[in-house]
């Protein structure tokens, strides 16, 4: 799991160091990439065979610039036959992202209609705040891949409603719910650093704590993590569905 304070710079950062390819990027591009001032990244393809030992994942990483465009960073995670090693590659189109898998894997790329690097003038948003607003939204349902830890879950659950300061978080019915919980995976969803209205800087991550309970139900708790507070302490949110979760970062981060 990410850093949660983890910076939009200090994201990047870990994106570029440990691509195999980053110095392929355009000069241009990183360039624009250095005054990103809020990202959102999300598993966009997924393909595991473990009968082959091929493991692979595309994640886009989308970024606000300080310019009012954004940019997309498409990274490929895999794992090649006979080898456990995670290797990344990054790039600036999704076709690109394709033709790296039909040479890593010799499969034919499904869906590789170009995506192309913004640039000032070509179909931006006016400003930042209809970026913004689709960074914190929620993206359309994926079907993710869980690969649930077996531990104390029930106790995890029991903390991370605990911490919850925000008056409208899951009640009692959940936390019962997740008393039988005995899995349970942490996923980030989304980490930005914000500008608020008075200029001061706020963190933002939603993490999804997704559990499994004895009877094989899945249930999953969104925690919004932030320093949008008035004394910039930081400050635990739970909601029970990601849409919630996304509105009450949105409320807390918009520009103006």
């Amino acid at each position: 799991m990410s850093d949660p304070y983890e910076t939009t710079e200090a994201h990047l950062e870990r994106l570029l160091g440990r691509a195999l390819n980053s110095f392929d990027l355009p000069d241009r591009l990183v360039e624009r990439l250095g005054t990103a001032l809020a990202h959102s990244s999300s598993l966009y393809t997924t393909h595991h065979s473990p009968e082959a030992g091929i493991w692979r994942e595309t994640h886009r990483h989308t970024y606000l610039l300080t310019d009012g465009g954004s940019v997309s960073l498409w990274e490929l995670a895999y794992r090649l036959e006979g080898d456990r090693t995670v290797r990344h590659e990054v790039f600036a189109s999704k076709a690109e992202t394709c033709l790296a898998v039909t040479r890593l894997f010799g499969e034919a790329s499904a869906g590789a209609s170009p995506d192309p690097v913004l640039v000032p003038g070509e179909d931006e948003p006016e400003n930042g705040v209809a970026l913004l607003s689709a960074l914190y939204a929620t993206p359309a349902p994926v079907r993710r891949h869980r690969e649930y830890a077996v531990e104390d879950s029930a106790d995890h659950a029991r903390r991370v409603l605990r911490r919850a300061e925000n008056a409208d978080r899951p009640g009692e019915r959940v936390a019962a719910l997740l008393r039988s919980a005995y899995a349970h995976q942490i996923t980030q969803a989304f980490g930005a650093r914000q500008s608020l209205a008075d200029g001061r800087g706020a963190g933002f991550s939603l993490y999804e704590h997704a559990f499994v309970l004895l009877d094989g139900t899945e249930v999953s708790l969104w925690e919004v993590e932030h320093t949008a507070t008035p004394d910039g302490r930081h400050m635990c949110e739970v909601y029970e569905s990601e849409a919630a979760a996304r509105g009450a970062m949105e409320l807390r981060a918009r520009v103006r």
